[in-house]
């Protein structure tokens, strides 16, 4: 350390002088992103973003992305994180920005009352969803981004039982009511098996919101919902009771996905969205639940899924094909990362903060472009003979 401030001395550098140095290229970095959302994204709402055709990118996975982190516990996946880490919250939200989202989601995703009951933690429950709005808002208020509330599958619901349709009702209620509260710009209701759930958001949304809705729904083994609509049909439903757009999120990756969007397309000519988990499904395997693990022999879900990760080549694939469909929402969802959201923003147009470190394999002193010696030559052979 010595050492380190006599050569700046030398340098005629003082320790106070280097850290105002860093102070002055950190504001300038800074200011350099802001004006990007100020320039490229103006505060324009959902509805008339989709009314003037433009697209919407947005970054979701927050549950499996914590997780992998160590701040979230898989089998309950509750987003505790958002009372215990919150400084960890407002990193991944200003990540995915940077990235290239338009939307700064609030992580209130598994955030209800049947969730928080099931860990001990219910007396908490609005003060996390307060605070998770309230990180979201921060962010999305300083990059000019729209901000999300988020309501989900409720865990409970079950058709003709009107029991649970009123609890899952109650569930979807005090959500709606407290984002409102924070200001949302509108509402995403996901991840729904069933389409007599989505359709019960969509009517909270409506009753408790008044705001804009997207509601997307999973698509499982079967090219229809759980209880037993084609997604053709349920998309059109949907969008008929008011949703301003719909489409599917979860449970399948890219390839599995874009066919069943394909033929939703056949006859769902309204916004679409499409979110998938950036895992390699199959037709023998078309969701992320069901992908087997060839050495265990079990299922991949959830700790092993790690090892079928999409590559960035086929994320790429996704969005120009998600784009050729003419899907206007478009991101991913559980097991996000920042340089596959960064893909995606490029593929549709935008040139994010992030796309400053996109790659430029040119400059590899291995890899690159340029001319060899036959020193390096040799070298490069040896590593990966051809």
């Amino acid at each position: 350390m010595l050492a380190s401030a006599l050569n700046k001395i030398s340098h005629g550098l003082t320790f106070g002088n280097a850290m105002n140095k860093l102070r002055l290229k950190i504001e300038k970095d800074q200011k350099v992103e802001s004006a990007y959302f100020q320039r490229t994204m103006p505060k324009k709402g959902l509805k008339e973003r989709i009314q003037a055709g433009d697209n919407i990118i947005v970054a979701e996975g927050y549950i499996f992305e914590f997780e992998r982190r160590g701040y979230l516990r898989a089998g309950c996946f509750v987003p505790e994180v958002v009372l215990e880490h919150p400084e960890q919250v407002k990193a991944v939200h200003e990540e995915y920005v940077h990235a290239g989202s338009d939307v700064v989601l609030a992580f209130t995703y598994y955030g209800h009352r049947e969730k928080l009951k099931l860990i001990g933690r219910e007396a908490d429950l609005k003060s996390l969803n307060i605070k998770a709005l309230r990180l979201a808002k921060e962010v999305a208020d300083r990059t000019n981004t729209l901000l999300a509330g988020n309501i989900c599958n409720s865990t409970i619901y079950k058709r003709d039982c009107p029991d649970a349709i009123e609890k899952t009702r109650a569930i979807f209620k005090e959500q709606i009511e407290w984002a409102i509260a924070e200001g949302v710009d509108y509402i995403v209701a996901e991840s729904f098996s069933e389409y007599g759930e989505a359709a019960l958001a969509l009517e909270c949304i409506k009753e408790y919101g008044k705001v804009p809705a997207v509601v997307t729904m999973i698509a499982h083994a079967e090219d229809k919902t759980v209880d037993g609509l084609m997604f053709g049909e349920a998309m059109n439903k949907l969008y008929a009771a008011g949703a301003d757009i719909v489409g599917l999120n979860c449970g399948r990756g890219p390839t599995t996905m874009l066919s069943l969007i394909g033929e939703i397309r056949k006859t769902y000519k309204g916004p679409m969205a499409a979110i998938p988990v950036p895992y390699r499904t199959t037709p023998d395997e078309p969701t992320f639940l069901s992908i087997i693990n060839p050495e265990t022999g079990k299922d991949a879900f959830p700790e092993d899924l790690t090892a079928f990760h999409c590559s960035r080549t086929q994320i790429r694939k996704f969005a120009e094909e998600a784009k050729e469909l003419g899907v206007q929402y478009v991101g991913l969802c559980c097991g996000n990362a920042s340089h596959f959201m960064r893909i995606v923003a490029e593929v549709y147009g935008r040139t994010p903060p992030a796309s400053k470190y996109s790659p430029d394999m040119s400059q590899h002193f291995i890899w690159g472009d340029k001319n060899f010696d036959s020193y390096l030559m040799d070298y490069r052979n040896t590593l990966a003979p051809k």
